[in-house]
């Protein structure tokens, strides 16, 4: 494994949930972390901010960047970018984590939320990493993480909700071209989804009887680290799941993850149980 001290991950969607599990665990080897998302003041019914985030690294003793941004907008991008540069001099880590949810058919799907869900998702994942790529290519361990699931073209993953799937194959899409025509610069580009439900506030909000049948977001921290600590050259084009990626690590037990450990887990929305 390629030590993370001393690098910069550069985060979107980090202010909470699986974004900020991924940059303490990122901080906690020794990494900078620019951490990125729109919540800068706290929100009412949901945890967490920028700031606070960037607090809890450095009570750890990590350094870190908190930074407004809405991945939707270039300009914001290009900014947060810069501001890293020149607090860093450099990125060697992108996490594509940022992501909008919306689960709704296609006659019930309004079209403000279907211009979000692809804005944050499809638009939001390919400008930071178009904005990241040319540091990308200048580190010596360069890693793209897309959080986003593995391809799969069978129409019941789309009937249901087919903005949202559409919205994050998107992601997942990038994931397939970007590892092709980066890996001559040895940029890695993999994606990385839970295999249970995650218990995060999306999860609250759309499936609030679930909590118990999900796992923390620390595994997938644990699988991100991994994924970014391996030799860039050697680990790319892949969509990775976490428990299965874990396992191939090394790692049985899982115990330490489960909400509640006599539930039974909760099979992910784009995976076969």
């Amino acid at each position: 494994m390629v030590s993370l001290k001393g690098k910069t991950i550069f985060i979107t969607g980090a202010s909470r949930g699986i974004g900020r599990e991924i940059a303490i665990r990122c901080a906690h080897e020794g990494a900078n972390v620019v951490v990125t998302a729109k919540t800068v003041e706290p929100h009412p019914r949901l945890p967490g901010t920028i700031h606070s985030v960037a607090k809890e690294i450095e009570a750890q003793g990590g350094a870190a960047l908190p930074l407004r941004l809405d991945v939707r907008n270039e300009f914001e991008i290009s900014d947060c970018v810069n501001q890293t540069i020149s607090t860093f001099g450099g990125i060697d880590v992108l996490i594509n984590n940022a992501s909008a949810i919306a689960l709704f058919p296609t006659l019930e799907m309004a079209m403000k939320k279907f211009d979000l869900i692809f804005g944050v998702n499809v638009r939001g994942t390919f400008a930071c990493s178009q904005a990241c790529i040319p540091w990308l290519k200048k580190a010596e361990n360069p890693h793209i993480l897309n959080l986003s699931p593995p391809l799969n073209m069978d129409a019941k993953w789309f009937k249901d909700h087919l903005p949202y799937t559409m919205s994050k194959y998107g992601m997942s899409m990038c994931t397939l071209g970007m590892s092709e025509e980066f890996k001559r610069d040895s940029i890695a580009v993999n994606s990385l989804w839970p295999k249970t439900l995650i218990s995060t506030s999306a999860i609250e909000v759309f499936f609030k009887d679930s909590i118990s049948g999900s796992r923390k977001p620390a595994i997938v921290a644990d699988a991100a680290y991994r994924i970014i600590s391996s030799p860039s050259k050697a680990v790319t084009g892949n969509f990775f799941i976490d428990e299965d990626y874990l396992r191939d690590c090394g790692i049985t037990d899982f115990s330490q993850y489960a909400e509640n450990p006599q539930a039974k887990l909760i099979t992910d929305l784009f995976l076969d149980e």
